[in-house]
């Protein structure tokens, strides 16, 4: 993932919010975030031609209207936009949220750790993996 491209964190919840922003500031991500609270505005978010695409999109699963599991399916169908690099990053420990997730192409699914430190190692995979891989061609 280039420096320049947007992260997209779809989650509802405003303490993870800030938690993901703080983690991120302290791996020294250099990716600006963008947020929506579920997956029907994170579509909308990805269909506003004013908006640019972002190089990763965070999703959680567990959200109101739109839950993370369906975004995906969508996501996944559109030509526009299957090819942006998706991540579950969730509390989720359930077997068939993990299966529905990599059936649908999902690229990692993380576990959100309760302990800080650990979730700052788990953003700083998260950063690593995507400022060294190569993306798909849009």
């Amino acid at each position: 993932m280039q420096a320049q491209q947007h992260i997209l964190l779809v989650e509802d919840d405003d303490v993870d919010v800030m938690t993901v922003r703080r983690a991120l500031k302290d791996v020294g991500a250099a990716h600006p975030l963008d947020q929506v609270s579920d997956g029907e505005d994170a579509l909308a978010f990805l269909r506003d031609p004013s908006k640019s695409k972002p190089g990763l999109i965070l999703l959680d699963l567990n959200m109101p209207r739109m839950n993370g599991v369906e975004f995906l399916a969508e996501v996944k169908q559109d030509p526009l936009l299957k090819r942006i690099p998706v991540v579950i990053l969730t509390t989720s420990q359930e077997e068939s949220d993990r299966l529905a997730s990599f059936n649908l192409n999902v690229s990692g699914y993380m576990l959100k750790p309760v302990d800080y430190p650990q979730f700052v190692r788990t953003m700083q995979v998260i950063r690593d993996y995507w400022s060294t891989s190569e993306g798909a061609p849009q």
